[in-house]
């Protein structure tokens, strides 16, 4: 005994599952950028830190649209401590110039 189906009243194959998990967002950078934003408050005396920290919180604005809020918050912390960093060079090479006339008594 065979059965005949019809074609029509059958779904296309192109239908996606709604059993699949939806696709995971990647937050990957905003993420990172937080955590060396964290990381350069203790590490405030590398230059190195903050920056990659900024610019990947940069790069995550653009990237990352659902994770706007740790990306600026990254970019806060490191571009703020980027700055400390640069405040606390700069005052140590005018101290050390200030200085250098005593350095030969």
């Amino acid at each position: 005994m065979t059965t005949v189906t019809d074609t029509a009243t059958q779904a296309p194959f192109a239908e996606p599952n709604p059993y699949a998990a939806p696709a995971a967002e990647t937050r990957g950078f905003s993420i990172s950028s937080l955590v060396l934003g964290l990381v350069s408050i203790v590490a405030s005396s590398t230059f190195v830190v903050p920056a990659i920290g900024l610019v990947l919180g940069i790069l995550a604005l653009s990237r990352e649209p659902a994770s706007r809020t740790m990306a600026i918050w990254g970019i806060v912390l490191n571009a703020v401590m980027l700055a400390g960093t640069v405040l606390v060079a700069l005052g140590s090479v005018a101290f050390g110039l200030a200085m250098l006339p005593f350095a030969f008594l």
